[in-house]
């Protein structure tokens, strides 16, 4: 399907001899630009979440020239619109808080300008899932640009990978094992390039999601950020959108149920970070795709991971990854666990895209009968503390935690729990279960990533480096350990956590997907009855929006008035 000029949006902008047609020409006019810059062609936003503290993005000051180069080429009008950075490893109380935040500006910023179509930049945890919900409403024909992973760390001559490694010798560094000299030694060679996490995190997961649900340039999303190829892949964004936009090739087209099940299959396969749970559901209910918690599990249960990257695997990262064949390798390796017939940016479909893709190294990238785990990354599950569901990653876990019966140490705020854990002195043993209960949507607020709890002091001096870990919160996708997380209808709204007590037994049986307190019912009943709300978060501005409108994990954490179920769609602005 090709399209004429006058059927373009910007075309309503700049085409009619009318008052408003003569004030949006000549203002173009004035910043420089002539009308062969414009007339007859279709308009590119350029959505980029550049900032000057976001490490993850700071080459788009340069990739957004690229995109606007390729732009050009292809006979299109690029204009560059800036975005929401946030920055994971600066934004508090979390980044989580303004995912949805994102998703509103990148969808307004769509509808508002006289644009066809958009290419999406992100890469930072919250920057994939949050420009392509935006995108998915406003309904333009959009495509996303990876921000691609940092190279891999290297200190005393060991690889590190970012966050796993951090966690791994924080705990090491507060067992006394490694030396303040060798700490700072670290700090300088753990993040040794511009790129978001370069281990199997959530940024890293994250894109390789939009890749599989064809929203990518084949291959995008396992360029490392400072490899040449990204420049060329960032080009190739630029020339296909114009393509795209003459086509009329929506997300609508492409984010079917089929794309959303490759999502969750190459999701599984790549030992995915916990996060993409709340995200793919986030986005799939954008698309009008009905995903649930037990669709996840179930794919999970016929899943193995293949991609042996950290925290999943052991040794390799995502550098290691892109040198081995990258994402359409591993696509390649499902086979027919794809569907490969469904429709992607580049017009063809997603076989064709991974047709000839091959694989320079079967224990980067295993195969579906050698795998580094024979299930998917993630495990759903639910009880009587969790009925609504909970998350696990029993990939990244000590197996002897997949059932496990133990007395609950419950903590109502983090700063108590942390100062108990930094207590040398306590009295706790490896088979108790920490609990962190006022972490989740609305109770963190923003759903914090403070589910992976550190380990006791006491513990680690004793040699101890996991035990099962309980919270209302997520964790970060380089985290690792036997924590549950997400627990839904989390505490602060009354979910059966918060009635749990110290000393209740709490019964995790992962095989059998079941988490529960060892409790009796009319016990329970007791301890709701007594149980009173706790006080509201805020009385004003975004946190008020954002309380009084957020869901609850299991469906997403969107705004409930931005599901595409809430209304009929916006209609197109009104030009007077």
């Amino acid at each position: 399907m090709t399209r004429t000029y006058d059927e373009l949006r910007s075309a309503r902008w700049f085409a009619p001899d009318n008052f408003r047609g003569f004030g949006h020409r000549s203002r173009t006019l004035q910043m420089g630009y002539d009308e062969q810059d414009w007339a007859g062609k279709p308009v590119v936003a350029i959505l980029n979440t550049w900032s000057d503290i976001n490490p993850c993005h700071q080459h788009f000051r340069q990739r957004v020239d690229d995109v606007k180069r390729g732009v050009f080429q292809a006979g299109g009008f690029p204009i560059e619109l800036p975005a929401l950075s946030v920055s994971e490893n600066y934004v508090k109380p979390t980044t989580m808080l303004y995912r949805n935040m994102l998703a509103m500006e990148t969808e307004e910023l769509i509808r508002s300008h006289p644009v066809d179509g958009v290419v999406l930049m992100g890469g930072c945890d919250k920057t994939t899932p949050g420009l392509v919900m935006g995108a998915i409403s406003a309904g333009l024909p959009a495509i996303y640009l990876p921000a691609g992973p940092m190279l891999r760390g290297n200190w005393e001559g060991r690889t590190l990978g970012s966050g796993s490694d951090a966690f791994k010798y924080w705990d090491e560094r507060r067992a006394g094992t490694i030396t303040e000299a060798q700490w700072k030694g670290m700090e300088r060679g753990i993040a040794r390039s511009y790129g978001h996490c370069m281990t199997m995190g959530t940024a890293s997961t994250m894109t390789a999601i939009a890749e599989a649900l064809g929203l990518t340039l084949p291959g995008a999303s396992s360029i490392p950020a400072a490899d040449s190829n990204h420049i060329r892949m960032s080009a190739d964004c630029g020339r296909r959108i114009v393509g795209m936009i003459w086509e009329d090739l929506t997300p609508a087209r492409i984010l079917t149920a089929a794309a959303f099940d490759n999502a969750v299959t190459v999701a599984m396969a790549t030992g995915c970070s916990t996060n993409a749970v709340v995200h793919l559901i986030a986005m799939a209910r954008r698309a009008g795709v009905d995903l649930t918690l037990d669709d996840l599990d179930a794919k999970s249960r016929v899943t193995p991971v293949i991609a042996n990257i950290r925290p999943a695997g052991s040794t390799y990262l995502m550098e290691d990854f892109f040198y081995a064949g990258g994402l359409r390798a591993l696509m390649a390796r499902l086979g027919d666990r794809l569907h490969r017939d469904c429709l992607t940016v580049t017009g063809r479909t997603l076989g064709e895209g991974i047709e000839g893709a091959e694989v320079w190294n079967d224990d980067v990238i295993r195969t579906v009968d050698n795998p580094i785990y024979n299930e998917g990354s993630l495990a759903v599950l639910k009880g009587n503390l969790a009925p609504d569901g909970a998350v696990i990653k029993p990939v990244a876990c000590d197996p002897k935690f997949l059932v496990h019966e133990g007395p609950a140490m419950v903590f109502d705020s983090y700063p108590e729990l942390k100062e108990k854990l930094d207590d040398e002195d306590w009295d706790i043993t490896p088979d108790a279960v920490l609990v962190l209960r006022n972490a989740g949507p609305k109770g963190g607020p923003g759903m914090p990533e403070w589910g992976m709890i550190p380990m006791p002091r006491a513990l680690l001096k004793q040699g101890c480096r996991d035990m099962v870990r309980l919270s209302d919160a997520r964790m970060s996708g380089t985290s690792f350990g036997a924590c549950v997380l997400h627990v839904a209808p989390e505490s602060y709204v009354g979910g059966p956590l918060a009635l749990l007590r110290t000393g209740d037994i709490v019964r995790l049986d992962v095989p059998g997907r079941r988490l529960d307190m060892l409790v009796d019912d009319d016990e329970i009943a007791r301890r709701r009855a007594a149980w009173t709300p706790p006080p509201p978060r805020f009385h004003r501005g975004w946190g008020w929006m954002f309380t009084n409108h957020i869901q609850q994990a299991d469906k997403g954490c969107d705004f409930d008035y931005l599901e595409t179920s809430f209304g009929a769609p916006v209609d197109e602005p009104v030009i007077y």
